[in-house]
């Protein structure tokens, strides 16, 4: 279970926007991509938090956030397509919860925080 409170608010956005008439699991991950999909303002400077598996360390990069992933990528966890700031020609997938936005615009915080908190919930497909 969590420590994180309820947010009423929140949990209402997310039953009747995000995952309203979803059945199964591919339903609400694509109930959930196509949300932050038409909330997130792409591109957008980021920090990308990564964990390192052997030491647990938290390494940081500057990154700009180009995209979402394809939908097949999405089908078990939200990805987005991102590159190294000033590196555009090199981009990789990262976890969307691994993304710090940098002074996004008001719906895009809103987008990743409902990301972050069906997350910080442990919520699943």
């Amino acid at each position: 279970m969590t420590s994180r409170e309820i947010d009423p608010i929140r949990e209402n956005r997310i039953d009747y926007e995000i995952v309203v008439d979803t059945y199964g699991e591919a339903e609400r991950a694509m109930g959930w991509y196509c949300y932050l999909q038409d909330k997130i303002t792409f591109p957008f400077s980021a920090k990308w938090k990564k964990k390192t598996k052997k030491t647990g360390a938290i390494t940081e990069k500057d990154v700009e956030v180009l995209d979402m992933a394809s939908e097949e990528d999405c089908e078990s966890n939200m990805y987005v397509e991102v590159a190294y700031i000033g590196e555009e020609d090199d981009t990789f997938t990262a976890k969307l919860s691994d993304i710090e936005a940098i002074k996004p615009d008001p719906a895009t915080e809103e987008a990743l925080a409902d990301w972050q908190y069906w997350i910080d919930m442990n919520y699943g497909f």
